[in-house]
């Protein structure tokens, strides 16, 4: 049996039960399980490791216990919203050049210690919705969140190319879909994904992982 993993923050974690192994949480780590259960049955054994909150150093720190030794075959990595959100929100962010050193840096250490996994990834992405809308204390929140998040995903997709790497977009499929029913129906606050939303997330990953088996 081949192990999947995902990897990244509150996206990805929604809601996982983190004393269960193969606790999935609602999202489209869920979603896409279901995918792979129904076209495949028991060929792969799926795994969620994102955690809420967590920015690309926090990955640095769970490269060994929930990276490494997990020996995944196939890995998919969606982080880089919070990087700019707790510099927004509380001044503990990461910025654009740090982001992209520690990515650097991750993806080096795991095609290094894991040569055989194929690694995909994800765009970050930002939508103006209740919590990235600007603000009286914050007139220019929504430039910083658009801004902020464009320049790491543009890292995202630099370090891809850089390690060889696919890379699955997420912002221009998402906005296809808020362009049809609508921002509140995709994303919650401009970050968290509805229903709706992590359909079109879990779409993309598909799209990916249907090209990696091959």
């Amino acid at each position: 049996m081949k192990r999947v993993l995902f990897q990244g923050d509150s996206i990805t974690d929604c809601g996982r039960n983190r004393n269960d192994f193969y606790g999935m949480g609602n999202g489209y780590a869920y979603l896409a399980k279901g995918d792979l259960e129904l076209e495949f049955g028991e060929e792969y054994e799926v795994v969620n490791r994102g955690i809420g909150g967590n920015r690309i150093t926090d990955l640095i720190a769970r490269i060994k216990v929930d990276f490494i030794n997990l020996k995944p075959d196939y890995l998919s990595i969606l982080i880089g919203v919070n990087d700019i959100w707790h510099e927004i929100g509380n001044k503990n962010g990461v910025d654009t050049e740090d982001f992209e050193f520690y990515y650097n840096h991750l993806l080096t250490v795991l095609k290094e210690k894991l040569p055989e996994t194929k690694i995909a990834i994800m765009e970050p992405y930002v939508f103006e919705n209740a919590s990235t809308r600007n603000t009286e204390e914050v007139p220019n929140r929504w430039e910083l969140f658009k801004t902020g998040v464009a320049e790491r995903a543009a890292v995202a997709k630099k370090l891809a190319e850089k390690h060889g790497l696919p890379f699955i977009p997420l912002q221009d499929e998402l906005q296809k879909a808020v362009d049809r029913v609508g921002v509140n129906k995709i994303t919650a606050d401009g970050v968290h994904p509805q229903v709706a939303g992590h359909i079109v997330i879990k779409n993309q990953w598909m799209k990916w992982f249907k090209e990696a088996i091959k």
